[in-house]
């Protein structure tokens, strides 16, 4: 029993740590998709895909100026980086 707890709570632990951040600001503060987009993209990202990720968090998967694969979450309301993977 205690193994079984123990792997559960590993599980449950390490699925965290993979997740990405929630953001707790209210839809009607969001920033307008095309909005954010061309900020973005003005940023020097490529936006290959967009999604609101289960956190409630903008999320990118796409490229940064250097042509690096990158996948970055967003604050909805400020645009701001919270989180972000880079890949060679």
């Amino acid at each position: 029993m205690k193994k079984l707890l123990a792997a559960t709570l590993l599980a449950f632990s390490a699925t965290s740590v993979l997740a990405g951040p929630t953001c707790d600001v209210p839809k009607e503060k969001w920033m307008k998709e095309a909005d954010f987009k061309a900020k973005v993209e003005a940023d020097g990202y490529r936006i290959k895909t967009f999604k609101v990720s289960r956190g409630q968090c903008y999320e990118i998967y796409g490229f940064d100026k250097a042509g690096k694969k990158v996948e970055i979450y967003f604050n909805p309301e400020t645009a701001a980086v919270l989180k972000s993977k880079q890949e060679d």
